[in-house]
């Protein structure tokens, strides 16, 4: 068999073939792919947080006393929700007759209300007496406005009830 001619317009045939018989000899393997899809799921259960200040009405005098604090509620964004406050610690105490016990079980009278004007009496029946709201998912404050009435000349000391703020969703 004869050897091709190597003159010069050869040449680049050799290289080329050359080039292409080293890159598949040197060439790196090409990786197969298969791809697939999963479902990732969760369910989002509907749920309130609540948090309440003091209501401090400072020193009654035997006049009107008005005071505010907030209550937060965090719920669920499109969670409907009712806020309640019940009558207190105070014996024979209602949510339209609160009082604060002190000295000798000495008590002093007060009320608490969902409005800024005091008329609406804050108290624990859905529907007629709660806040209603419904959760963005963010922190909702509302106002507590807390009224001791004038005329109440009771025994000198420091008077207190505990009120308990439930939130129904």
């Amino acid at each position: 068999m004869a050897c091709p001619n190597k003159s010069a317009s050869a040449a680049p045939i050799f290289i080329a073939l050359a080039a292409v018989v080293c890159s598949a000899v040197y060439a790196p393997a090409r990786a197969q792919t298969a791809t697939t899809t999963f479902q990732v799921t969760a369910t989002v259960q509907a749920t309130c947080l609540i948090t309440a200040n003091p209501l401090a009405f400072g020193t009654y005098t035997g006049t009107q006393t008005d005071a505010t604090t907030t209550i937060s509620v965090t719920c669920t964004n499109t969670t409907a929700y009712n806020v309640a406050l019940n009558a207190g610690t105070a014996p024979g105490a209602t949510v339209t007759t609160r009082s604060m016990t002190g000295p000798a079980s000495a008590l002093l009278g007060y009320s608490l209300f969902s409005d800024a004007a005091r008329t609406v009496v804050w108290g624990t029946t859905v529907g007629t007496n709660t806040v209603a709201g419904t959760g963005t998912g963010s922190a909702q404050a509302l106002t507590v406005y807390g009224r001791v009435p004038a005329g109440q000349f009771v025994a000198p000391g420091a008077y207190v009830d505990t009120i308990t703020a439930t939130v129904s969703f």
